[in-house]
């Protein structure tokens, strides 16, 4: 029996992070974007705990420890806040409407890096290889203090996060 949720309006920030502070309940979301669709409960508490020990195979005191947990708590959580639907009879699970919406705060499932952290990556780069090139003693670039070419590239990074902080 699937049963849903009512829950129209999305997740605060807050929210999400509530979710996603917990192990297992991460675990769930990214097991679940990595099939893609419909997933049963038993594979996912095998996974989890998987993930838990460094012993093969896993403990059935374990895996029955994060199974129950999974009913109990972290499935009754998620399909609350609309970020999963579950199929209790059937025990199975599957994106529910805000999954995207925490999955976009999961590390490697969001989207293309934002133009400050490109800006960024490009600054250090820049400064690391005047750093290198004037340590290596090449002539126009070893006239470049390190110091002062360090403190130009982190000043430049400062003042970009200062301007992605205010904009």
């Amino acid at each position: 029996m699937s049963v849903q949720t009512n829950r129209d309006e999305s997740l605060e920030e807050s929210e999400v992070f509530h979710i996603l502070g917990n192990d297992r309940r991460r675990a769930i979301v990214q097991l679940l974007a990595e099939e893609g669709g419909q997933v049963d409960v038993s594979d996912v508490a095998s996974a989890i705990a998987a993930d838990e020990t460094d012993t093969t195979p896993v403990p059935n005191n374990l895996y029955k420890s994060v199974y129950v947990s999974l009913q109990q708590t972290h499935l009754p959580q998620l399909q609350e806040d609309a970020v999963i639907e579950y199929d209790s009879d059937a025990k199975t699970i599957q994106p529910g409407p805000h999954f995207d919406d925490v999955l976009g705060y999961i590390d490697g499932h969001g989207e293309t890096p934002s133009v400050a952290l490109q800006v960024h990556l490009g600054l250090c780069v820049l400064g690391l290889a005047v750093i290198a090139l004037s340590g290596l003693g090449v002539p126009v670039v070893s006239a470049v203090d390190p110091v002062l070419s360090s403190v130009l590239v982190l000043s430049l990074v400062a003042a970009s996060s200062l301007y992605q902080l205010l904009a």
